[in-house]
């Protein structure tokens, strides 16, 4: 008989499983989501928290965060919460996009955006942009 708290029960449906694979490779989401998703999908192979802590150089502690927080919110539990503070004037969409044209285009008659060029072609500031 194992000794220590019962961990939630973790299952992950197909489609959960596609979205959170999108998630692990993206080199355009936030570090600390694509980190989550890796740790989701590390719970689903492995029960024990330690093993996947081990694998991921991680703490126990935050794998057993990450573990409940997808059991109890699914794919939700996964984004930050809400913190208190002023609201955020760029949604995550536009960050992405204004990542994936850095990464992905050239300008014309240069060899790489720079602050200026980048923020009139996405319409962005370019104090956001930096």
């Amino acid at each position: 008989m194992r000794a220590g708290r019962q961990k939630p029960q973790l299952t992950i449906s197909d489609m959960e499983r596609a979205q959170l694979s999108v998630i692990a490779r993206s080199r355009s989401m936030p570090a600390a989501l694509v980190l989550r998703a890796k740790i989701v999908l590390a719970c689903e192979c492995e029960a024990n928290n330690q093993a996947v802590a081990a694998n991921l150089n991680l703490s126990p502690y935050t794998v057993g965060k990450w573990r409940s927080r997808f059991v109890a919110d699914r794919l939700q539990g996964l984004y930050d919460e809400v913190r208190s503070g002023r609201p955020r004037t760029v949604k995550d969409e536009a960050v992405v996009t204004l990542i994936s044209k850095t990464l992905a285009s050239k300008p014309e008659a240069a060899t790489h955006w720079g602050v200026r060029s980048m923020a009139d072609e996405t319409g962005l500031s370019k104090r956001t942009v930096h």
